[in-house]
């Protein structure tokens, strides 16, 4: 077990001069002990970098690494005592699943018993029992990544679990499986937890806190919670959830926004501090969007473009001064095309100024 900081860490894979180009911006932050976090965010923002910083793997051009306080940035790989499972499978393809779990523990020396358990144990939790005698290379890639994963698990002693998108070949409902056991390893062994992953899914499922990042930036850390609730940058609005955050371009007027001249009611909107930014966005989840079947008070009249049936719920996208925003509704709830109207209710409603959240005076988004 152990805490992971990163301060003032950025990295440059050519550095030196103004024209250094960053694959990570500088950032700082604490892992916590025992803590399970998940980087998420899409293909070349710089979730893998980051690992490999933290693993070792890669020195950063600037910043340090401190690993229960101590010092780790030029420390090797091998002495952090941290275990990375990677993308792709990394096994001996000439050994039996049994020798490739095993392998980790007999580097350091541990006793025939002990191994025995605990490649057991580990076998048993990733479904592998019956394959232990087996050859590597006869595996399925599903089988060679679970026995990849398997050797991150086995040894009791990992400060912490670096993982780098480990299940992408891994089917649907054994993926669901795998993050729930890695959710119960992480609570009942409290080693750190850190997976990166573009799919949020996997990230508001499996981590207490999740790390946002995009073009090697934090946009934002917090609870799957805040991050849903309370988005702090727009990009995370529109990366986290499913439809994700509307996001309506306005302009702002004495006590509300404006959409198309259409006036949008925002209580406390004329202390929302804007003065001097350019681009003003409404950003509301389409969760939180009221749809009303007729006029009402505080509502507007929208243009009913689609209707996408879900099952439980629909997915309404609708025309709102020339610009789409969907909603989602039970299947229970009715509507009349002619008549539909929407409100936006403004402990729902955020507003963002060149894409970041506009706080009102008193700490209130």
């Amino acid at each position: 077990m152990a805490r992971i900081e990163l301060r003032a860490l950025a990295h440059s894979y050519s550095p030196g001069g103004p024209g250094a180009v960053y694959a990570l911006h500088p950032f700082t932050h604490v892992w916590e002990d025992g803590g399970a976090y998940a980087l998420l965010g899409p293909s070349g923002c710089g979730k893998t970098t980051m690992l490999n910083i933290m693993s070792g793997l890669v020195r950063p051009s600037e910043g340090r690494v401190l690993l229960d306080e101590a010092d780790v940035t030029d420390v090797p790989t091998a002495q952090r005592n941290i275990a990375q499972v990677f993308q792709f499978p990394v096994i001996y393809q000439t050994m039996s699943v049994y020798e490739n779990l095993a392998f980790p523990l007999r580097c350091r020396r541990t006793g025939a018993p002990e191994i025995d358990r605990r490649v057991k144990e580990v076998a048993e939790l990733l479904g592998l029992s019956r394959d232990l005698a087996r050859p590597a290379r006869r595996l399925t890639a599903i089988a060679k990544q679970l026995v990849s994963l398997g050797r991150g698990l086995v040894r009791s002693d990992v400060a912490a679990l670096l993982m780098d998108e480990p299940l992408t070949v891994v089917d649907p409902d054994l993926k669901w499986q795998l993050r729930r056991k890695l959710k119960e390893i992480n609570e009942q062994h409290r080693a750190t937890l850190i997976y990166v992953t573009h799919d949020q899914n996997e990230a508001m499922t499996l981590a207490d806190k999740v790390v946002v990042m995009n073009h090697g930036r934090v946009m934002q850390v917090g609870t799957p919670q805040d991050l849903f609730e309370n988005p702090a940058h727009a990009f995370v609005g529109y990366f986290i959830g499913s439809p994700a955050m509307n996001l309506i371009p306005c302009t702002v007027v004495d006590d509300g926004l404006s959409v198309g001249g259409t006036r949008i009611a925002l209580p406390g909107a004329h202390r929302l501090e804007m003065a001097g930014q350019a681009k003003v966005e409404l950003g509301i989840r389409p969760d939180f969007v009221k749809v009303c079947d007729g006029p009402q008070e505080g509502a507007l009249p929208v243009e009913l473009v689609h209707v996408q049936d879900l099952g439980t719920f629909r997915i309404l996208t609708v025309d709102l001064a020339g610009h789409r925003i969907k909603a989602k509704v039970s299947v229970k709830q009715p509507f009349s095309r002619d008549r539909l109207h929407v409100k936006f209710p403004p402990e729902w409603t955020r507003v963002y100024a060149n894409s970041v959240l506009v706080q009102r005076r008193g700490g209130q988004s």
